[in-house]
This record gives C-alpha cells, sequence and structure tokens, in this order.
C-alpha cells in the first residue's frame, strides 16, 4: 500500500489535485468501463468491446455507449431467399 500512497502522492503533487480526487476518478472510471464492456460483451459488440477496452476517457466514451450507442437498433442481415425449384 505505501508504493500506491506514494504513486498518487507524486500524482497529486505534479498535477496539483488532491489524492481523494484521483482515487475517485479511477474508482468512477473502473466502474463504467466494466458495465460498458459487460453491456458491449453481451450483446455480442465485438468492435465495442475492443475500443472500450483500449480506450481509457475517463468513463465519457463507457457512458454514451451504455446509454446511446448500445441502444440503437441496426438493421437484421438479410438473408437471401432461395428460389423453389420446379
Amino acid at each position: 500500500m505505501n508504493y500506491l500512497s506514494g504513486l498518487f502522492g507524486q500524482l497529486s503533487e505534479q498535477w496539483g489535485i488532491a489524492v481523494w480526487i484521483l482515487i475517485a476518478i479511477l474508482i468512477w472510471s473502473a466502474v463504467w468501463k466494466l458495465i460498458a464492456l459487460w453491456k458491449s460483451a453481451r450483446k455480442n459488440h465485438l468492435v465495442w468491446f475492443i475500443i472500450l477496452a483500449l480506450v481509457n476517457t475517463v468513463g465519457i466514451l463507457e457512458i454514451l455507449y451504455v446509454y446511446i450507442f448500445s441502444e440503437m437498433k441496426t438493421k437484421p442481415k438479410e438473408v437471401p431467399k432461395k428460389k423453389k425449384r420446379r
């Protein structure tokens, strides 16, 4: 735990932000990322899953996915009909 407090202490000094704010941002981001990843996996949105896993936007992209992009309806792929043989 000493290493983490030292790391957060250094970051808070460099950025001029209190340690508790950094920890709150970390928790906020992690919660939204987990929700968005879970939802994208359940809906089989592989591209979204990869983007959400790799890009860190402090929860902004994750919130947009959960409330906007995951609810968009996509057109089902049309399966060509087979012609009947006589």
